[in-house]
């Protein structure tokens, strides 16, 4: 029975050990390989890496617009020639491309207009303004000579009536005293009369003698012939002062009558003076139309600049006042970008803003959130922001270069005019705030707008300085 049982003893000790032998190499097949702790060491430092990136890694917002490369100074832009005047083209001076100064001449235009057609206008102009003075200067020294005559006049009929009105006084003087002279005379005979009487009363009663009868008798004849003779004194002493009185009335009415044709002569010749200095004026304002007119004919060149296109063909054909006729472009190094940015883009962009620009035709590779490692592309900064859309929805910048950067060497300049020409595509990225990476990323995610920096923005904006206040 002891043996049996060691028997069953060895037994499970055989067993025991069969079944540890099993385990230690199951457990050695399941044991992780030295590979997979790498895997897992990376994997924890790419995931910290990634943490640190999205918070330290700085990243530049920007939004973007396409556009065009014009020209900034409006004085230096392409302009059209146009014809002030109606006219037929007579002769081109220039060809398409061909380089003029300021003042060459460009085509010249023959009149249409019935009214400039005559030959020799200007010159017969003048000259009829020549008759029209010389009339003028003779109808002034008319008018001079006749106000001298009018001065003159007015002179002498102030001595001729003072003369007749004298005459005419002393002639009332006399009939005054002729008058006077009457009244004594009958005053005279009535006293002789009555004398005459008493006398001869007196000589029939014996009181008085025949002598002094005689004598009273000759006193009243005395004095009869006396108030007759008085009598005929005021008669001539009235026809005297009728004649005199006529004669003033007369004197007056002649010199008045002188006077008021010396007068109205005198105030013709003013208003031929001044009737022909109106024609005159109005003579000189069409010759100085004339004068303006003529150089007219001939467009030249308002600025140095190149003949771009010739919009009218050759000699004979008509034109119309303010049709255009030619392009002409300067030669200017005053370059902009004109660029369109949407309407929800365009309330974060200011004036100064930093801008990054692709032209057309130059190799470029730009990184929107490292415009520092951007290759090809040029600076500038941000002039104008239009205050209202172009009506599609889109707001106008213009973008200038970034003289500061260039003066700095930390960009190089913009291309000559002779490789960046006016109406060539561009696209440009303004700069905006610097934010994180992760911020951004999340922003992104969510469809949010760039952050705004308030501040800078209330700095640049006086009317937010306004309202804040």
């Amino acid at each position: 029975m002891r043996s049996s049982i060691k028997q069953r003893k060895d037994e499970s000790e055989i067993r025991g050990n069969r079944i540890g032998t099993f385990e230690s190499q199951a457990l050695a097949m399941i044991q992780i390989p030295n590979g997979m702790y790498v895997v897992a060491f990376c994997s924890v430092l790419l995931v910290v890496l990634t943490t640190l990136c999205l918070i330290f890694v700085p990243w530049q917002q920007t939004v973007s617009g396409r556009g065009k490369v014009v020209i900034f100074h409006p004085m230096q832009r392409p302009m059209n020639l146009e014809a002030a005047i109606p006219g037929r083209i007579k002769m081109w001076f220039v060809r398409d491309g061909q380089w003029v100064n300021r003042g060459d001449p460009i085509v010249e235009l023959l009149e249409v207009d019935e009214k400039f057609l005559a030959p020799n206008q200007l010159e017969q102009m003048r000259n009829q303004r020549q008759a029209y003075i010389a009339k003028m200067e003779a109808a002034r020294c008319r008018a001079n000579s006749l106000q001298e005559q009018l001065e003159d006049l007015k002179v002498s009929r102030k001595a001729a009536v003072g003369s007749a009105d004298r005459k005419t006084s002393q002639a009332g003087d006399r009939l005054e005293a002729a008058k006077l002279a009457v009244t004594a005379a009958k005053q005279n005979l009535k006293t002789s009369e009555l004398n005459f009487n008493r006398v001869s009363a007196l000589h029939e009663k014996g009181l008085r003698s025949r002598r002094d009868l005689e004598l009273s008798e000759l006193e009243l004849i005395k004095s009869r012939t006396d108030l007759e003779r008085a009598e005929a004194s005021l008669e001539v002493s009235r026809k005297d002062t009728q004649v005199a009185s006529l004669d003033l009335s007369k004197t007056d009415a002649d010199t008045s009558a002188q006077l008021n044709g010396i007068e109205a002569s005198y105030n013709s010749a003013l208003e031929t003076v001044a009737t022909t200095q109106g024609e005159l004026r109005k003579l000189e304002v069409e010759i100085s139309h004339l004068e303006a007119r003529i150089p007219q004919r001939l467009i030249r060149a308002p600025i140095d600049g190149r003949i771009v296109r010739l919009l009218k063909a050759g000699a004979g054909e008509t034109v119309q006042a303010g049709t255009k006729v030619a392009v002409i472009a300067p030669n200017t190094t005053d370059l902009a970008a004109e660029l369109l940015l949407d309407g929800n883009d365009a309330p974060l962009v200011l004036p100064g803003r930093p801008v990054r620009l692709q032209f057309a035709g130059w190799p470029a590779v730009q990184f929107t959130g490292w415009p520092s490692v951007a290759v090809g592309t040029f600076a500038g900064r941000v002039a104008v922001v239009d205050a209202v859309d172009d009506g599609t929805g889109k707001f106008r910048i213009i973008v200038v270069p970034d003289e500061e950067s260039v003066e700095k060497n930390d960009d190089q300049p913009w291309p000559g005019p002779h490789y960046l020409r006016p109406g060539s595509e561009a696209q440009g990225w303004v700069m905006l705030n610097t934010v994180s990476l992760g911020f951004e990323l999340w922003r992104q995610f969510n469809g949010f707008p760039p952050a705004l920096d308030r501040k800078a923005m209330k700095e640049a904006d006086p009317d937010i300085k306004r309202k804040s206040k």
